[in-house]
């Protein structure tokens, strides 16, 4: 793979995107644009993942799909590399990324089941902006200024203002009372844990911070637990940095985990109201472990394993 591709709808094609001293010309998104390219990722939403994965597929194309709308389908593996890697051999030509919000909660829970064996947990998210995009990162800052200077704070993007304020509702809301978002976390942890029975309570909360997000998590297992083995497996696993010295106020923060490869895991305590529990805090960014950076990493894998054979291209859609 030596080259990059992007594509887009036809409204963006003949855009030139600049990236350090190379520019690339967009191209239009269609079933033909696949048969040279090794790996495509998409990031366009489900929509445009049901119109053209199959095509790319058909083409000999790999398909990292970041959207939701493949994530639970059983032919379609749903890979965090340092959990479940193996399931990069078993896939049929598509390979789905996790929401967000699940990559960075599981970058603490997994060492720790390892350790303990998770039985449920509960979590409620700290959720920054640029998960809902480009606008939304705008409408605080606008929000912001416009407080700065005493005049009215415009809400467009989200049904309530958002600077200086937390809204208790990402995506929309199931006949069960739980958001999308809340419900992904548990499926998905399930299906990227291999634990079908495991028990999982969130609540999803957009906060105004521009990137990354935080967790509070409080999780239960099935075998005695320690503060101190606790914080060793965090600390030897690989998707994490251990944080947490009470004594000197440390702990992860979004602002520390913005743009870092790993998250942070910090204020590991003994829960007070579950057997076997454990409390903990974890920060991560949303936009590189929660998306890009784990359809990349899912990517080098299998370079690196010889599970993907390369014709000349990667492409972005």
């Amino acid at each position: 793979m030596n080259s990059l591709r992007l594509f887009a709808s036809a409204r963006s094609a003949g855009k030139v995107i600049t990236h350090g001293s190379k520019k690339y010309t967009v191209e239009e998104a269609k079933p033909s644009v696949f048969a040279e390219v090794d790996v495509a990722f998409f990031a366009a939403g489900g929509s445009v993942t049901r119109a053209l994965a199959q095509d790319a597929v058909k083409a000999g194309c790999l398909v990292i799909d970041k959207s939701s709308a493949l994530r639970m389908d059983p032919n379609v593996p749903l890979v965090i590399p340092e959990i479940n890697p193996e399931q990069l051999r078993h896939h049929k030509g598509i390979i789905a990324n996790p929401n967000c919000s699940t990559a960075v909660t599981l970058m603490a829970l997994w060492p720790l089941h390892k350790a303990f064996g998770l039985k449920r947990y509960f979590a409620a998210t700290y959720q920054s902006v640029s998960g809902t995009g480009a606008e939304a990162i705008r409408e605080l800052e606008d929000q912001v200024q416009a407080h700065v200077k005493g005049q009215p704070l415009v809400k467009k993007v989200y049904p309530y203002q958002i600077a200086f304020n937390l809204i208790p509702q990402v995506d929309t809301f199931g006949t069960n009372g739980y958001t999308g978002e809340e419900t992904k976390m548990m499926l998905e942890s399930r299906k990227i844990m291999d634990l079908p029975n495991l028990k999982v309570s969130a609540t999803t909360v957009r906060v105004p911070v521009v990137r990354a997000h935080s967790v509070a998590i409080n999780a239960e297992f099935e075998r005695p637990v320690s503060v101190e083995a606790a914080r060793a497996a965090i600390a030897a696993f690989p998707g994490a940095e251990l944080v947490d010295d009470p004594s000197k106020s440390a702990y992860p923060t979004p602002l520390d985990f913005t743009r870092k490869v790993k998250c942070g895991v910090g204020r590991i305590r003994l829960d007070t109201a579950l057997d076997n529990g454990l409390a903990l805090w974890v920060s991560g960014d949303n936009l590189w472990k929660g998306a890009a950076l784990n359809a990349l990493q899912n990517a080098e894998l299998m370079v690196r394993e010889g599970l993907l054979k390369s014709k000349s291209t990667l492409a972005g859609v």
